[in-house]
This record gives structure tokens, sequence and C-alpha cells, in this order.
């Protein structure tokens, strides 16, 4: 996505008592773009066919919403349904309707990449952080969290979900682009209350959701970046409406006696997945669909084209 560094504004909102700059809006060429940080991830809004004043309180609406998720579901927080979760030890838990939908939805992913996907799988960050990690753990210490593993030993009732004592979970693999989502159907729901023609893109991190066609007609172009050449594009992609997700590791990962290891991990042996592309794009409806199809491809390491190719979905790698 190409940027433009030049500031026109900033907006502040209240949060937690304390008065803070909150996203930055910006016109561009043919559209209002607004930034913000969430979820550790560079966030943007791009608005077009809006004015000033409907772009700031959408980027306003689309911040407040992704900060909310952020702390319902952040793993680093002790003051949340996850946290509480965690710290259950069997005990039954009754979770909200959200909630409910995100389970459903990481069950779903467990299933379908045949336990590959799993959030119970957080808990080896422990030992595999991949920053300026110069050793790898022992074969001892990982063993000794495989036991705390695997979603299939926790009981999902819906709304009632108990997590056995020592396991931990993490809803970090789906929560980003929940939170595209659910702030693109926010935006959709004002653009219409507002009767206004909007078209807009939402982007966090790499994970976007466009509605549609901008007001030229033109589809919006997305550029892919280079693993290889991190900052560089490697392609672009012309998007017109749904969902895009990329997932690699050219970011995260580490090297330790002249050997390459990603941060996407087997949960069943503890290990980096090896052999895999360095990075998968997918095309889906939403961004939640892309981005499990591009996730549970890497998973598959070698064999990540031959899943794709079997969802019959759009893929670059």
């Amino acid at each position: 996505m190409k940027k433009a560094y030049s500031l026109n504004k900033g907006s502040t909102l209240q949060l937690g008592g304390t008065a803070k700059t909150a996203f930055t809006l910006k016109q561009q060429a043919g559209y209002w773009l607004g930034e913000f940080t969430v979820m550790a991830s560079p966030c943007q809004i791009l608005l077009d066919n809006v004015d000033e004043a409907l772009a700031d309180s959408l980027t306003a609406l689309a911040y407040a919403e992704a900060k909310r998720i952020e702390l319902k579901y952040s793993r680093f927080r002790d003051d949340n349904i996850v946290a509480r979760l965690n710290r259950s030890a069997n005990e039954a838990i009754t979770v909200d309707e959200e909630t409910t939908r995100l389970i459903n939805l990481a069950d779903l992913c467990f299933q379908l990449s045949d336990g590959l996907f799993d959030i119970s799988s957080g808990v080896l960050g422990k030992l595999w952080h991949f920053k300026q990690q110069t050793q790898l753990p022992s074969d001892a210490d990982i063993k000794a969290l495989l036991p705390n593993i695997g979603w299939q030993k926790a009981n999902w009732n819906a709304p009632l979900l108990s997590v056995p004592k020592g396991m931990e979970i993490d809803l970090g693999g789906i929560g980003k682009e929940y939170a595209v989502d659910k702030v693109a159907q926010l935006l959709e729901q004002q653009i219409q209350l507002q009767q206004t023609d909007c078209a807009f893109l939402v982007n966090f991190g790499g994970d976007i959701y466009a509605n549609k066609l901008r007001s030229n007609g033109h589809c919006w172009q997305v550029a892919i970046e280079d693993p290889q050449h991190l900052g560089k594009s490697k392609f672009m992609v012309s998007l017109a409406q749904g969902g895009l997700a990329s997932s690699g590791d050219s970011q995260r990962y580490i090297e330790v006696d002249g050997q390459r290891y990603g941060h996407i991990l087997n949960p069943k042996t503890g290990y980096p997945i090896a052999g895999g592309p360095a990075q998968v794009t997918v095309y889906a409806q939403n961004c939640v669909q892309a981005g499990m199809l591009a996730t549970i491809a890497l998973l598959q390491g070698e064999s990540a084209e031959d899943f794709l190719k079997a969802q019959n979905c759009r893929y670059w790698l």
C-alpha cells in the first residue's frame, strides 16, 4: 500500500481519562487516509468520495472499534475474557455471543487444518519469541510444554468453555482479520445512515477489506510486499470488493547456525513449520476467510499450494 507522510491533522479521543492523539487524517489524491496503530500493527482507513468531516468521524469509528477488540481479546492483558479463561483451570466459563463466534471460528480452523491451526499453541511463545533469539529452545523444554497444547483437550459446549489447567488460548491468529471485517461492517452501516456513496478500504497490517470500486470506477491497487526484499512490493493486486490477507514469516524469524526458523509453529511438534512458501496471499469474500486460508496454507509446509488449489480460491505465492 503506497503511503504518504505529510500530516494534515490529528484527531484526539478521550481514552481512560487521558486525552491522546488516536489517529491522523491526511488528504491524498482522490481519497482521505486515516492512520493509527492497533494490535501492534499499522492500520489504514482509505475513504473515497467523502468530505473531511465524515472522513474524520469514520476513522474515529474504525479506531474505536479496533481498539475495543484489541482490549477485549489481547493475551497481554490480565483483565479481559482471554485472561479469565487462561486462569480458569478446568472451570467452565460462560462466554458472550461475540466470543462464541470467535471460538467457533477457531474450532473450525482447528478442524480444517487437522489440528495445525490451534489457539492453544500460543504458549510456545514462551520459548520461541523471535526477538534477538540466538539459540534454539531445548528439546526438553519444548516437550515439557506440549502436554499443555491441543484444542481437543478443551471442553467447548457453547457458550461454555472449559480450559485445562496449564493451557493458554490466544485468539491472535484470527483477531486482526476479525477486526477488519467488524470495522468494515460498522463503516457500511454508518455510510448507509449518512446516505452517501462512499467506497472504502480497511488495511490492518496487510489484512484488508474493500467494500466496492472507487468513485472513478477503478479497483483499489494493493501492493503486496516482497518477503525477500522488505519495504519493496513484489506485485500489485487489483481489489474491487472482498477480503485480502497475507501470511508469512519474512519479518519474524531467527537464524541459528545458518538455519532459518520462521515463526509459524507446528503445535504438534513445538517446532517451526519447514519447507513452505515464504508468504501466501489469499483473496476471499471477507478478510476472516482470506486470513484463515492463508494461515492454514502456510501450516501445510511443502503442501501449501496443494491445499490452496483444493480450496478453489485465488491466491498468490
